[in-house]
C-alpha cells in the first residue's frame, strides 16, 4: 500500500459539529449529489444498454468527467464509483461486473484489462484513529495489465505494465511489470513474455 493517502476525509471537516466521527460524511455535498446523479444515469442509461454500446457507455462517462481513450470497452455490469477520477488510454476494458472503486484518481494504460467481477479497491480506513477516517490512494494500472476475473487490487498497490493478477487472487503489494502473479496474497510466479500491439 503506498505510504501516504492523495485524500484523507478528516482533513477536510466535513459536518465537524457531528459529535461522533462515525457518523461524519467523508466527501464533500457537491460529490455525494454527483454520485447520485451518476447512479441515476447508470442504472437507467449505462446498465441497461446493450452489449455492443461501448461508445455510448464511453460518452455517459465522459459526460460525468472521465477520461476515455479510444476504443474503450466499458461493459453494461461494469461498475465505477467516481467517473470523474477514472482516466484511461485507448482501448482500455471493463467487463461485467468489474468494479472500479475510485475516491481518488485511477490510471489506466492502453490495452488494460479489468475482467468479470474483478474489484479495485482505491481506499480504506485508518483503523488506528478514533475518527477512523477514510483514505483514498491514487493508483496506476500499466498498459498492456490483466486484472483476471474476480481478482482484487488493494488500496494503494500499482499494476506495471503488462502484470497479470491470476483468477480470484489478492494483490496487497505492488506489482511489478510484465510478471504473472497469482495467490493471496498475490505471489509471482513467473514472467510473461513482453508482447504489444
Amino acid at each position: 500500500m503506498a505510504s501516504k493517502p492523495d485524500y484523507v476525509a478528516t482533513d477536510h471537516g466535513y459536518a465537524s459539529d457531528i459529535a461522533d466521527p462515525y457518523l461524519r460524511p467523508a466527501f464533500s455535498l457537491k460529490n455525494r449529489l454527483m454520485r447520485l446523479a451518476w447512479g441515476v444515469v447508470w442504472l437507467l442509461l449505462y446498465r441497461l444498454s446493450p452489449r455492443p454500446m461501448h461508445a455510448w457507455r464511453a460518452m455517459l462517462l465522459r459526460c460525468f468527467g472521465a477520461t476515455m481513450g479510444a476504443n474503450c470497452h466499458f461493459y453494461p455490469g461494469s461498475k465505477i464509483w467516481a467517473p470523474w477520477n477514472l482516466v484511461c488510454a485507448d482501448q482500455v476494458t471493463a467487463a461485467d461486473g468489474a468494479e472500479i472503486y475510485n475516491p481518488a484518481p485511477m490510471h489506466f494504460g492502453s490495452h488494460a484489462i479489468v475482467s468479470q467481477a474483478a474489484f479495485l479497491c482505491g481506499a480504506t480506513h485508518d483503523y488506528n484513529s478514533a475518527a477512523f477516517p477514510l483514505l483514498a490512494y491514487e493508483m496506476h494500472f500499466g498498459a498492456y495489465c490483466w486484472i483476471c476475473a474476480r481478482a482484487s487490487v488493494a488500496p494503494g498497490v500499482q499494476v506495471g505494465e503488462g502484470a497479470v493478477l491470476g483468477l480470484s487472487s489478492v494483490a496487497t503489494r505492488s506489482l511489478e511489470p510484465w510478471t504473472v502473479y497469482a495467490g493471496n496474497p498475490a505471489v509471482a510466479l513467473k514472467a510473461r513474455v513482453k508482447t504489444t500491439a
